[in-house]
């Protein structure tokens, strides 16, 4: 549990503590947590509800949203909501209380923006009151399939289906532990609007976060995705003071042990490379690599379901049709309740959500050993970077600290050609400390465990995206399987515009593939747009020079013109 530790870092603030509740009915007209000596978390204390239902199951959690005209049923026996105006996150939405023993961590600015206590104070008052009129859901549930690292949460919620939600995502026990003490709170009221004026927010919504109290309070947003990204945000902030790193990937697991993990972004292939028949999943977007080994931080999947295809994505088509899972903002027909999962009518972030267990491939207890090996994806829309390329010590914590993929021509209105992105750890939103914290842990751990390393490009090849074609998913499918299962030659070219070793060979990839370069017909073009990509990633790794090491500095990709 993450209790013991925490309390070096904040000393007199834990003490044990007892549920009144621990044997009674899991409805009540009131939050009665008590405890002994100094309290872990004294603001939900105040939190006083007209009704109270704590640890509902499944089907009574699904009973209750329909009831309340939260959703309705699905033709598999899902639960389908609707969370608009609000269909994805809202990250300039997020605050982070500045209090002394935390702001010394954060790495502040438009990602981790300060508030000040007083203010938090006054909206969780505000808040409280309005919740004394209202019925509200709490679940205790986990954060960590590591048991060492493990947080124990209570959601409370305004919604049975968020609830629900949190029930599906987070690690929830069989059956309540009568003797739970959350060492984490998330309280999210999503009716409930915020005075920017008033409450020193930038809108009506607002996710806060604070470590003095260990609270996540969330408010005027629907969707349901801020509790998971909230609490996986928490996890970023404390895992490194562990020394264990918390990483934005996917993982499986070989029948020899053998763990791979995914770094990508949206769009990079991440969650179709690393689903895998012969390699069961350890997890599909979330986790923590400590002392023993990788472990999922959450217990399911959030999966985007535009376009879901049965025949491409067999496992996950299976899970969103299965009864329970939530639906988010899917197109239905009003009268079959049949989804229509390649409409946009509503949104294209369209979600899943489901419990691990839906999965039939996934590796039991979600936890494995030491990677050997990282593959860290990029959709390169500019044409230029290798298929695969193997990485060096530094070039990986270099380019996971850039984190780079490409928007492309058309799917963003004004966007016209490719567009570099560049996120930080891969997930620069929901990361809490420096990136170079993440990096040099990551750093640590390529060195301690001698994990090799792959940039895979799953982009555009003979050209820029409207030029050149993208990567064949067969070819990028074999260069990974080789890479994981060490059938590459350790014989390299090392191509001049990223110091990238390209293999001379991958087995079941024709070589021509293999040089990106060789694949233009317009060499000079290639130059002119290697050169250009090259620049870009020169001037995005300005921002961590200052506390990039030495040997990161010399290997960062500079322009020849430079």
């Amino acid at each position: 549990m993450l209790l013991a530790w925490l309390s070096a870092l904040d000393p007199g603030e834990h003490a044990s503590c007892r549920s009144r509740r621990a044997n009674g009915p899991r409805e009540s007209t009131n939050d009665s947590l008590h405890c002994e000596g100094r309290t872990i978390l004294t603001a939900p204390e105040k939190l006083k509800v007209a009704k109270l239902w704590h640890n509902l199951s499944v089907p009574e959690l699904m009973e209750h949203a329909v009831r309340r005209g939260e959703g309705v049923i699905g033709a598999g026996g899902q639960l389908i909501v609707d969370t608009r105006p609000h269909t994805g996150r809202s990250p300039k939405d997020k605050f982070f209380v500045k209090e002394p023993s935390s702001q010394e961590h954060i790495d502040w600015g438009d990602t981790n923006q300060p508030i000040e206590a007083a203010k938090f104070d006054a909206l969780w008052d505000r808040v409280v009151a309005y919740l004394s009129e209202r019925e509200a859901y709490a679940l205790d549930c986990y954060v960590g399939a590591d048991e060492n690292y493990r947080v124990p949460i209570r959601v409370y919620t305004e919604f049975a289906w968020h609830n629900l939600f949190a029930h599906h995502l987070f690690i929830t026990p069989e059956r309540p532990d009568p003797e739970f003490t959350p060492e984490f709170t998330v309280v999210d009221v999503a009716l409930f609007a915020a005075d920017p004026e008033r409450d020193g927010t930038r809108s009506s919504t607002f996710v806060l976060v604070n470590f003095a109290k260990r609270m996540i309070l969330i408010g005027g947003t629907k969707y349901a995705g801020e509790i998971k990204k909230s609490v996986f945000t928490v996890m970023n902030y404390l895992l490194p003071l562990r020394e264990t790193l918390s990483m934005h990937c996917s993982a499986n697991e070989g029948k020899d042990g053998d763990v791979a993990i995914f770094f990508g972004l949206s769009g990079t292939g991440k969650t179709t490379l690393s689903s895998d028949s012969h390699r069961p999943l350890i997890g599909d977007d979330e986790h923590g690599w400590s002392a023993d080994g990788v472990f999922n931080v959450e217990g399911g999947c959030y999966a985007k379901v535009i376009r879901l295809s049965a025949k491409a994505e067999p496992e996950i088509w299976a899970a969103t049709h299965h009864f329970s899972t939530v639906i988010e903002n899917v197109a239905y027909d009003e009268t079959t309740r049949e989804l229509d999962v390649d409409s946009e009518a509503k949104t294209e972030n369209t979600r899943s959500a489901y419990p691990l267990e839906y999965i039939p491939n996934i590796v039991p207890g979600s936890k494995g050993g030491h990677p050997r090996t990282i593959i860290m994806l990029t959709a390169d829309a500019f044409g230029v970077l290798p298929p695969i390329s193997k990485l060096s010590r530094e070039q990986a914590m270099y380019h996971f600290l850039s984190g780079y993929t490409a928007k492309v021509a058309g799917t963003e209105r004004g966007v016209t050609e490719p567009q570099a992105t560049f996120s930080t750890c891969f997930g620069a939103p929901f990361m809490v400390h420096r990136p170079t914290v993440y990096a040099k842990l990551l750093g640590k751990k390529i060195d301690d465990h001698e994990v090799e390393c792959w940039l895979v490009n799953t982009g555009w090849t003979g050209g820029p995206y409207g030029v050149g074609k993208r990567m064949s998913i067969a070819h990028t499918r074999a260069m990974v399987n080789a890479a994981i299962e060490g059938r590459i030659a350790p014989e390299f070219t090392v191509e001049p515009f990223f110091g990238l070793r390209i293999p001379k060979s991958v087995p079941e990839v024709p070589p021509d593939v293999l040089d990106p370069r060789h694949a233009w017909a317009d060499k000079a073009a290639y130059d002119a747009q290697a050169e250009k990509l090259a620049g870009l990633f020169f001037q995005n790794f300005k921002r961590f020079e200052p506390h990039a090491s030495d040997a990161v500095k010399a290997i960062a990709i500079k322009p020849k013109s430079s």
